[in-house]
């Protein structure tokens, strides 16, 4: 790959996330303020001691804003790593056993994807203790879903090719053909797809949090921020829309770089067809 056949747009989002990353893994370090240091006014407008203002507690809204990209990232990536690695595991062995087993997991994901996600979560996250762990288990059993249907279709194209064929007859076992028949050369839509679903994550927890079941105060994250800071916007604060910014770029982007690394894919497959 050269640097300089990387598109314009592509460099935006790399350098979009590369900033989230930078303060989700040095947040304790660049943030002024600790995460919920009360240290002014409430809803105190920007400037040189606040530069992004105060929150509806007088908390500095740059500190949480850093901590939440923190909180936000760390959330959204491990609920779709868990969704990515359930989702992979049973699709594959859906499309390697075929059968029976391959007409119940697919049903079961019919079923599942059936329920409205939001209202489902609602209900679930309702009834179980709000703890961090089963946020993030929620969140990844719901996305897995979609992670399924992608993987199925994939694997059931891959399944049918004579090196997989080869595999069965020189008597490999199913993990041996999902893990190293089938996933190699199913890479490039499977990241351009967690890609996709990193940004749908992060828009998810930001609605959980807005409607008082994601992550719980007082820890800072962006849609718990703009939660808490939405009265203000009725006498002209702008507070509420800082961290929904932050949200929209975050999730712009990832789908910039989404859109390359699947434009880059589709040129490499033109190129060798």
């Amino acid at each position: 790959m050269r640097w300089r056949t990387i598109p314009l747009s592509a460099w935006i989002g790399m350098s979009g996330i590369a900033l989230a990353l930078f303060c989700a893994l040095f947040a304790p370090y660049i943030a002024p303020y600790g995460e919920t240091e009360v240290v002014g006014d409430v809803w105190e407008p920007m400037g040189a001691t606040f530069l992004l203002g105060t929150d509806n507690l007088g908390r500095d809204l740059l500190s949480r804003l850093i901590f939440g990209a923190q909180t936000t990232i760390l959330v959204a990536a491990c609920a779709t790593l868990l969704s990515f690695s359930l989702g992979i595991l049973l699709s594959f062995t859906a499309a390697v056993l075929r059968g029976w087993t391959d007409q119940a997991l697919s049903r079961l994901n019919d079923l599942m994807m059936a329920i409205p996600t939001l209202i489902f979560a609602l209900v679930v996250l309702a009834v179980l203790p709000q703890k961090l762990w089963i946020l993030i288990l929620v969140m990844a059993v719901l996305d897995s879903t979609r992670v399924f249907r992608l993987g199925r279709a994939v694997a059931t194209d891959i399944v049918v090719m004579d090196f997989v064929e080869a595999a069965r007859l020189r008597g490999e076992g199913t993990g041996w053909i999902i893990f190293r028949e089938l996933l190699p050369n199913a890479l490039s839509p499977l990241l351009a797809e967690f890609g996709l679903r990193f940004a749908f994550a992060v828009l998810f927890l930001s609605t959980l949090s807005f409607l008082g079941l994601g992550i719980q105060p007082p820890a800072a994250d962006w849609g718990g921020m703009v939660k808490d800071n939405k009265d203000g916007i009725i006498f002209g604060i702008g507070a509420a829309l800082i961290p929904g910014a932050a949200i929209a770029l975050l999730a712009v982007s990832v789908n910039l770089v989404v859109d390359w690394l699947l434009n880059r894919t589709s040129s490499l497959k033109g190129g060798r067809g």
